[in-house]
């Protein structure tokens, strides 16, 4: 019985040696990685972005602080390292130089001194309007209409959620 279950198992659509089924030294490919493919797509945008963003005197990080504040206008830094899965040690040297360029400021939070809250200044939010036509460049840099955008935004979103899962579940317990 045992024998039996392994075999169906192994004739399992995907699995190594099913019909079909990629050989197992295949596995290990480059070409048949998701997460080369998710690499070499991210490098590829922000190829483009860097080209956009230049005219702005941003760069892509900063050009995502700045689609948050102009959002939610003044936010905690920490809620800002939240909305773009960053660290405080990545993110304030980002806030730094956008604070540097006169785009943003930086200020303790008077109901909470330790707390400090970033804001668009009067150039920053202006710079809301030039930003505008970068989101219009992007969409025809791809060659996808909007709708086959959207559904890989979705699709995008939906992985993330899933492995932010399992790599909960991975973590150990800590004790």
């Amino acid at each position: 019985m045992t024998t039996s279950r392994a075999t169906a198992a192994s004739r399992a659509p995907g699995a190594p040696g099913a019909p079909g089924a990629p050989e197992e030294g295949d596995l290990l490919r480059l070409e048949k990685q998701i997460c080369f493919s998710l690499s070499a797509a991210s490098r590829a945008f922000n190829g483009v972005y860097r080209v956009l963003l230049k005219d702005l005197g941003l760069t892509y990080p900063q050009y995502l602080v700045m689609l948050v504040l102009w959002e939610h206008g003044e936010l905690p830094v920490k809620k800002v390292g939240e909305r773009l899965r960053l660290d405080s040690g990545t993110l304030s040297p980002l806030l730094k130089r956008l604070e540097a360029a006169g785009l943003v400021r930086r200020e303790r939070s008077a109901r909470d001194e330790r707390s400090v809250n970033v804001r668009p200044t009067e150039e920053g939010v202006a710079l809301r309007e030039r930003a505008l036509q970068v989101p219009r460049h992007i969409v025809a840099a791809t060659g996808f209409d909007l709708d086959e955008l959207l559904d890989l935004r979705t699709r995008l979103d939906r992985l993330t959620t899933t492995l932010d899962a399992a790599a909960l579940e991975q973590t150990p317990d800590c004790l």
